[in-house]
């Protein structure tokens, strides 16, 4: 393939790619979980993701595209035959995260992912909230203790109290690159000991992070915030069940239709506005702090849920913005 181009003008490289563009088979492929492809079993978790996915792809279709739906992991099909790559329902990824890793570096040489490959790299590793506090948005107070760190739990949490001003004596202990609360804890100061055998062997393999416990998220849940390109379409509160912290529907978590205000619209677009390049989709959650102030809890713009089932023209909206975007020129 190096040896093609050598040797070829810049127009002649052009028409190349053009031609090739003419002769893609999809305009954009949907990427999924290999388990959510012909489930044999078809739980009500199962069918709001097969619902979720159904939405996007008549939207994308309703815009004149050629649209499939394929797991990321497909061994058959042909990357090079899409235009672009959707993320949408790869919920596995973390758990595989050595073979996800090595596929996107791969199937990035082949076509085009929206959001943009930079922006996954950058979105993967919750690493990113501290480039985010750094611009200026309110995060929750965070240590993030690298991989391989000698530390014990017990020295972390002295740390975090007396570098990174923490007022409470409950943690929250979390990997940065994770999904659905995987190896979430609550910690509280006297059972720091209990934990500190898992902290060990995690923190060995990947990088964690500390956070100050919110209280907020508990006694008011979290918002999740949807933006495309730019623009607030609709929002959830999500709200653990009684006697747990975590948000997230596979703990019972339960999820709500909620307005927001005007603040609360304009944080989640400045949320937005600060990463690296305006993302097509993102979901903003933010709750309140510990001080009272709205902050943000997460930025997903790689593969978040986005309950389209709740406000169906919200996937219109995106589906518009991806061909704006993307493809209004080759169509």
């Amino acid at each position: 393939m190096e040896n093609w181009k050598v040797g070829l003008t810049n127009v002649e490289m052009i028409q190349r790619l053009v031609i090739n563009q003419h002769s893609m088979e999809f305009d954009v492929v949907v990427l999924t979980d290999h388990r959510y492809v012909d489930p044999k079993e078809k739980t009500p978790y199962i069918q709001n993701v097969l619902q979720e996915d159904q939405l996007v792809l008549e939207a994308l279709q309703n815009q004149g595209l050629k649209v499939v739906r394929k797991a990321w992991d497909d061994p058959h099909f042909d990357w090079s035959t899409t235009r672009y790559a959707l993320f949408r329902t790869t919920w596995d990824y973390f758990d595989r995260y050595a073979e996800f890793s090595e596929w996107l570096e791969k199937t990035s040489k082949q076509t085009q992912f929206i959001n943009s490959t930079e922006l996954i790299y950058w979105n993967i590793d919750k690493h990113y909230l501290q480039d985010l506090s750094n611009a200026g948005v309110t995060i929750p107070k965070t240590v993030f203790l690298e991989k391989g760190s000698k530390t014990t739990l017990s020295n972390a949490t002295a740390e975090a109290k007396a570098e990174n001003r923490f007022t409470t004596n409950t943690y929250i202990l979390k990997p940065c690159i994770s999904g659905a609360a995987r190896h979430t804890y609550k910690i509280q100061q006297d059972n720091i000991e209990s934990h500190e055998a898992i902290f060990q062997e995690l923190v060995a393999e990947e990088a964690m992070m500390l956070q100050e416990f919110q209280h907020n998220i508990v006694l008011e849940g979290e918002i999740s915030m949807m933006v495309f390109n730019g623009q607030f379409t609709h929002a959830v509160l999500k709200i653990a069940k009684p006697g747990d912290f975590r948000v997230q529907d596979d703990f019972g978590g339960t999820v709500h239709d909620y307005v927001p205000d005007p603040e609360q619209i304009e944080f989640a677009q400045s949320v937005v506005e600060a990463a690296p390049e305006l993302p097509i989709y993102a979901r903003v959650d933010i709750f309140k702090d510990n001080e009272g102030s709205w902050a943000l809890a997460e930025l997903e713009i790689f593969e978040p849920e986005l309950w389209f089932r709740l406000n169906p023209s919200a996937a219109d909206i995106l589906a518009k913005a991806i061909k704006d975007n993307f493809l209004s020129k080759s169509i």
